[in-house]
């Protein structure tokens, strides 16, 4: 089959009128390059200014359109230097107010002038007033210059030097200058049958210009027939840059690891408990990976505590059989640290060196390092984002293991994937994420990876029991961790800030950590936060972890990796401020041992309904799948995606929970564009992705 789109050169924006290098600048900072370009500058929301308010009838707090006649223009210096226009329509008047203002502005605002105005009406001491409005003159038959308002008034993505009338003049002559002219349409008709969605140009045309009977709540909520037109070729851009970026990855070379299970099965008769079998299973499909002659893409998403990085560790042993190297990248240091500790607990009885490349590594000890892992004498390398950086290079690198994926960007991982590039030949990639996600959205955001879910948690582990309180019972919890304690156990007490903020009233985790030490004589209180020099963070966490300290005060940091089996008391103060996905994660490091454990949520009242939601589902589940579900449902992608995600938590109309049900025949359709129409699938992702799709080729 063909493409159904022709392709013409585009026209740059400066091809319109008005348009000059400067402007094309400050353009080109909204992603606007040519004139197509600015009629996929979607509106962010809309304003209904087709209605005229009478004054008479305006309130304070009222964002409205007003028509009066000019009675009085005045500049005066009450404070500050400001200029004046009081109108006046017969039912009532309104001042005009402007702190930044021009001479020629000033006599443009001439007595018996009409004026048109916008913005929102405040209380004054002489009655309402709108600051810097936006305003237009109206001719005597009542028509303002210019375009008439007969259709709502959309607003766009800002940027300095850009104000909203600008943009929507820059858009009406993008209208204008294409209009008969379809913007290429990439997504063939064949597809789009049976759907009820508008096609290109038209759903264009509405979603900048909407009539003035269009639904305002539809287009308020996204949901109108145009945005979801657009929101459709959207979902379908991200989903073929995915794939495409798979293929690409695909098509190159990596080393087939054959079985050599000596070293794998000296690794499990080491270990004091055996496998699970969802742990089983996700092994067999990353050893099948493995023995392939291109990259492994592979995903293990699981809940915290199911055994994700022993996984990772049994993958490792097949690289390490063949003589290659791995490398594990962590998000923070904390975790990096962690992970070294677990892998020299695992593999030094094996005779393999483990090592640990972290940022306060200097000096001689990094340069032994480096040169190590360079000649391959050090097979397992563990750290942060340093991993890929200058002057870290690989014998034979041939696994790349990524530990919480969302908190690092494609390109970061893939520039370690490129660290490892000999012969023509890739790594393999595992990546792991301990924030489970539904399967839809992973099919949605993961399109690059194949996915594989431990499913099921180790024997033993009891589900944590959760209880939400008012922090008026602070007490209470004290001496809850006073009787844990003197019974032998360890605490965490989590808390969101460091030192105090006017801005945000809450207990922070110094001043915290001093009143529990008080409370709590005879106990040892520890502490640990993000601004702490790596050496004393980990000496702390050494010391928890040896028993020497009962209760670890701590911000968030402690959120993923830290496993303490003996810690089985979990407080987290101001639990209202934080998202499901950060509760759960903080929930998951207590409940690690043989011992019952609870999470306590300390809130702060009066709750918002939001946070209400938040803890009831905390409370009514241990299940971090069930966890993830509320959470899209409650808050969206974003929180579970990260912010650094390939852009799918960030797009310009589509929305992954609201238009979830686009998303099956988005799948259907991409799969049917690279298989029919392969040559419509580069101009649609650089459309609505722009160059995010050539990750393949970083570093």
């Amino acid at each position: 089959m063909t493409a159904v789109a022709s392709v013409t050169a585009p026209r740059p924006v400066t091809a319109l009128r008005g348009v000059g290098e400067a402007l094309a600048g400050r353009l080109r900072v909204l992603g606007v390059e040519t004139v197509e370009d600015l009629l996929f500058l979607l509106p962010l929301r809309y304003e209904d200014r087709t209605h005229i308010v009478p004054l008479g009838e305006l309130r304070a707090g009222q964002r409205a359109a007003v028509e009066g006649e000019v009675q009085l223009t005045e500049v005066t210096s009450r404070g500050r230097r400001q200029l004046l226009c009081r109108i006046a329509d017969g039912s009532g008047f309104l001042t005009l107010r402007f702190f930044h203002f021009s001479a020629a502005q000033q006599r443009g605002l001439a007595r018996g002038l009409r004026l048109r105005c916008f913005g929102e009406a405040r209380r004054a001491l002489q009655g309402l007033e709108i600051i810097h409005p936006e305003y237009r003159r109206v001719d005597a038959d009542g028509a303002p210059a210019g375009e008439p308002e007969d259709h709502l008034t959309p607003f766009y993505p800002a940027t300095e030097g850009l104000t909203q009338p600008r943009l929507r003049q820059l858009v009406r002559l993008a209208l204008e200058a294409t209009a008969g002219a379809e913007p290429a349409d990439w997504v063939p008709a064949a597809v789009m049958q049976g759907t009820d969605l508008p096609g290109l140009r038209a759903a264009i045309d509405t979603v900048h210009r909407p009539p003035a009977d269009a639904s305002v709540a539809a287009l308020v909520e996204r949901r109108h027939p145009a945005q979801r037109r657009l929101a459709f070729e959207e979902l379908l851009a991200h989903q073929l840059s995915l794939k495409l970026l798979r293929r690409r990855i695909q098509s190159d070379l990596s080393w087939p690891l054959e079985p050599n299970d000596a070293l794998k099965h000296a690794f499990l008769a080491a270990l004091p408990f055996g496998l699970t079998g969802a742990q089983r299973r996700v092994i067999a499909e990353i050893e099948a990976d493995l023995t392939q002659p291109k990259p492994m893409l592979r995903l293990v998403q699981g809940d915290v505590g199911c055994g994700k990085t022993l996984v990772a560790a049994l993958a490792a042993t097949r690289a390490l059989a063949a003589g290659h190297q791995i490398a594990l990248m962590a998000p923070t240091e904390l975790l990096a640290e962690q992970h070294a500790q677990n892998f020299h607990r695992w593999f030094a009885p094996l005779g393999v060196p483990v090592a640990l490349l972290s940022g306060r590594l200097t000096g001689k000890a990094r340069a032994v390092t480096l040169a190590a892992i360079r000649d391959g004498s050090t097979p397992i390398v563990i750290g942060t984002h340093a991993l890929f950086q200058e002057g870290v290079a690989f014998a034979s690198l041939a696994l790349v293991i990524v530990d919480e994926q969302h908190r690092f960007g494609v390109h970061q991982r893939l520039a370690l994937r490129e660290k490892g590039v000999r012969a023509d030949h890739r790594p393999h990639q595992l990546i792991m994420t301990a924030t489970p996600i539904p399967r839809t959205l992973a099919m949605t955001a993961y399109a690059d990876l194949d996915v594989s879910v431990i499913d099921e948690l180790p024997p033993g582990r009891e589900p944590v029991q959760t209880v939400v309180l008012a922090e008026q019972r602070r007490d209470e919890v004290v001496q809850r961790i006073r009787n844990a304690c003197l019974q032998g156990r360890q605490a965490y007490w989590v808390c969101p800030l460091i030192d105090e903020s006017e801005e945000m009233p809450f207990q922070a985790a110094e001043e915290t950590a001093k009143s529990l030490a008080a409370a709590l004589p005879g106990l040892e209180v520890g502490m640990v936060h993000g601004r702490m020099p790596s050496a004393a963070k980990e000496h702390a966490m050494q010391r928890f972890k040896s028993g020497d300290i009962h209760l670890l005060v701590a911000t968030t940091v402690i959120e993923v990796g830290v496993d303490v089996p003996n810690a089985t008391l979990m407080v987290i103060e101001n639990a209202e401020r934080m998202g499901l996905a950060q509760l759960h994660q903080l929930r998951g490091r207590v409940g690690r041992g043989r011992h019952a454990s609870s999470c306590l949520l300390l809130y702060r009242a009066p709750l918002s309904p939001l946070a209400r939601e938040r803890l009831a589902v905390m409370r009514a589940s241990s299940d971090g799948f069930e966890v993830a579900r509320r959470d899209l449902e409650l808050r969206g992608p974003g929180e579970l995606l990260g912010t650094r995600q390939t852009g799918l938590a960030q797009m310009r109309v589509a929305d992954l929970l609201r238009d979830a049900d686009l998303l099956p025949r988005v799948h259907l359709v991409a799969e049917r564009i690279l298989a029919d129409w392969p040559d419509n699938a580069p101009p649609l992702v650089r459309r609505w992705v722009g160059g995010a799709e050539q990750y393949g080729r970083v570093g």
